[in-house]
Formats: structure tokens, sequence, C-alpha cells
């Protein structure tokens, strides 16, 4: 969604004023552009900007013959990812006529897998012979969440479309200093952000489906549920809940928090904790009875050579295609690592998907330690992705959302 400018004058900047310096670090001595136009042969991965520490992809580069050529390329925002497989899709110009160049694999959010799909932008998965896929299978959080039909909708017959490496949370970030000064309690739930002290002080994302999310979370609801109607006090529950909110932004909700504007700000994992570990004056917490997930996943253009498999025998697949598939399946592998997954965790404050049903006892000390990062067992179970909803639900959700902020609300 579009960032906006709101009646408190802050310009939604798509957090220009977090990612100052951050395509520098990646480029550094890694060959790793966000324009570039690397060589015609080269297998390229395209990746959100610092979801992969840059000490991975030097280490997969280090494991591998250099004249494999391996390209990782990065975007600022996962809407920029979106935005580049609708422009090359059914590109007709030449190579070197595109703006940037087709990748071979992409970081996609997992809210735009549904539209990739039915838009026909990308193409299904062969994870049949990679290295830690399985147990992912064997998981209904994973299976439902790639598994999908060709309407983009999940099922258990549908094709794998997307191989998950990173996933977090929603969750609320505070002013600590604040509320230490206040003397207020602190937030534990969604419940909390109902109370009257911080009327017209919170930031919330500017998106129905997380709004009217949390909404049902407090009511003890899913966040994919079909009929609003049929949940009581939803409406004056929302309505009560905009009348605490000071700034609706996808983009900027943490600059009048950061500003000391707002008391409170909902947002997402990878975003707040970052923030978090440089001023101390902010803090955070995932909401005790569940939350909305998120996850990055690699995904393949449609354009691109099919993952084949390492035994194919069909011979219409070139030396060349088996060669990239190979290489582009020790990427994905080398994600699911336990070691590098670790890493991934710890550096880019975002979990890998092996974590998530882990014996927590069993982990790394510094995963063991972090709610914040990785939840708890029993907040976990109460958490769930947005997943796509049927055009009736979708009406009802957007009906709502305009009357409530449009102040028509019943």
């Amino acid at each position: 969604m579009s960032a906006q400018t709101t009646d408190e004058g802050y310009p939604m900047n798509r957090r220009s004023f977090l990612m100052a310096a951050s395509m520098l670090a990646l480029t550094h001595g890694l060959g790793l552009t966000g324009c570039g136009r690397p060589s015609q042969g080269s297998v390229r991965v395209r990746l959100l900007n610092r979801s992969v520490p840059v000490q991975l992809l030097r280490e997969f580069q280090r494991r591998n013959d250099p004249a494999e050529n391996l390209n990782f390329l990065s975007s600022e925002q996962l809407a920029d990812l979106y935005d580049l497989l609708q422009r090359w899709q059914g590109a007709e110009t030449t190579e070197e006529q595109r703006p940037t160049p087709i990748a071979d694999l992409l970081t996609l959010g997992d809210v735009w897998l549904t539209p990739a799909i039915q838009q026909g932008l990308i193409q299904p998965l062969n994870l049949s012979q990679v290295d830690g896929w399985q147990p992912l299978a064997n998981q209904e959080i994973w299976r439902t969440l790639v598994q999908r039909d060709q309407q983009g909708q999940p099922s258990p017959e549908g094709e794998i479309w997307a191989a998950p490496y990173r996933w977090g949370t929603m969750m609320i970030a505070y002013q600590a200093e604040l509320f230490a000064e206040q003397g207020w309690i602190l937030p534990t739930d969604w419940g909390d952000l109902w109370r009257p002290e911080f009327a017209r002080r919170i930031s919330l994302l500017d998106s129905p489906r997380s709004v009217i999310g949390l909404t049902l979370k407090k009511l003890g609801q899913s966040v994919n549920t079909a009929d609003l109607a049929a949940v009581a006090n939803l409406e004056p529950e929302l309505a009560a809940l905009h009348q605490q909110v000071k700034v609706y932004s996808s983009d900027a909700y943490l600059q009048p928090l950061i500003l000391q504007d707002t008391a409170l700000a909902v947002g997402w994992s990878t975003e707040i904790l970052p923030l978090v570990r440089r001023d101390r004056r902010i803090a955070a917490v995932v909401p005790a009875s569940g939350t909305i997930l998120t996850a990055d996943l690699w995904v393949q253009p449609a354009s691109v050579p099919t993952l084949t498999s390492n035994d194919t025998t069909n011979e219409e697949t070139n030396e060349e295609t088996v060669e990239r598939s190979t290489l582009l399946q020790q990427w994905l592998a080398f994600c699911w690592e336990p070691s590098i997954a670790t890493q991934l965790s710890v550096l880019s404050s975002g979990i890998s998907p092996i974590f998530f049903n882990s014996d927590r006892s069993q982990l790394p000390a510094a995963l063991q330690e972090s709610e914040q990062l990785l939840p708890s067992a029993k907040v976990l179970q109460q958490s769930e992705f947005l997943l796509p909803l049927p055009e009736s639900a979708i009406d009802q959700y957007r009906r709502l959302w305009e009357a409530v902020r449009l102040g028509k609300s019943r």
C-alpha cells in the first residue's frame, strides 16, 4: 500500500530515515548491486536488502567456484520486488534494453504470493531434492503458506510456489522512558491499545487486514475471519481504536515514535527490532494472545528456466539449465542449514523457518533469550499468517475500514 502524508505532517518516505547507509554496507566487496547489470550468463538472486546478512552472502560465495558467477542483487522494499515481477512479465525487450535484468530467484513477501500466482508472475518450485525442505514441508503452517492452487488459494493438492527463508511478527513498539516517567503499566497484549492514556498517541499500519486483524485478535477471533458481520462488537471496537490513532502509515509508522510524538507503534518485528537495538528509549513486545505472522519467500519468476531435478533425463534440459538449477538449489539449502539459519536469525532480525517448532532449550542462547525475536510456543500457537480471503470477505473488510476511517461507523 502506498504511503501518504497525514494531517500531522509526517512524510511517508519509505523508511528512508532508517536505511540511508544500508546499500553501501551490502555492496562493499560483494559485487552486489541494486541496479547494475551482471554478465550475460550469470545466475542472479535478487533479495530484499538486509534480509540476508552480508556475512552469509560472502560465505556462500566463498564455498563456490567464482567461475559459477552467482550474483546477488538487492531491492529496498518488498513492494519494489513485486513491481519488478510485474515489469518482467511478458517483456519482449532484449536483455540490453531491460532496465533491470530478470533474476533467477527473488524475494517475495507472503502477502504478495496470491496475486503473483494469479497474474502468472511466478512458477512452481521443484524443491523435492533440496536439502532442508522436507522438515518444513512436514509442518502444516509452512505447507499452508506456500502450497497453493492456480488461483493462489491454499490447497493440499496444489503445487509448491515458494520457499520460506525468514519470518517475523506484528508487534507493539513503545517509548520505554515515557512509560517509566508516567508510571504506566507496560503493554503486553492488543487490548492495551484501547487504554485511555493512549488517546491520539498510537501509530498504526495503514492496512485494513492488519488493523482489523489485531482487533479480531483482541476479540479472540482469527485474523482470517471471512464473515466480519458475525463477530460481535467488532465495529465499535474498531471505531474506538481509531480514536486512539495519531498516524496511519505502512512506511513511516516508526518516525513519530522516534520523535516522541506517539507513545506506541504497531508494526513488523523485522523493522522494529533493529530500532530497539539502536535506540534504548524504545522497547517492544509480541502480544500474548498471538499475532500476525509475516514471511520472506524465495520465488522463481515465470520467465526464467524451471528449477530442475538434478537427476533429470529431459533431453530438452540443456547443461547450462541444469548447472543454474544446481546452484540455485544449493543456495536454498544453504539458507536452511542450521548454522547459517542461526546467523540469519540473529543478524537479520527475522527468524529462519527451521526454528518455528524447535525445542527452545536446544536453540542457541541468542535465540532462547529473546521472546521479542522468537516468541514462546504458546504465542506462536495462537498466531497466523494472513491468508487470502474470498471476494465477499474482502469487500466486507474494505467497507468496514472505510466506514471507520471516515467516521461513518454505527
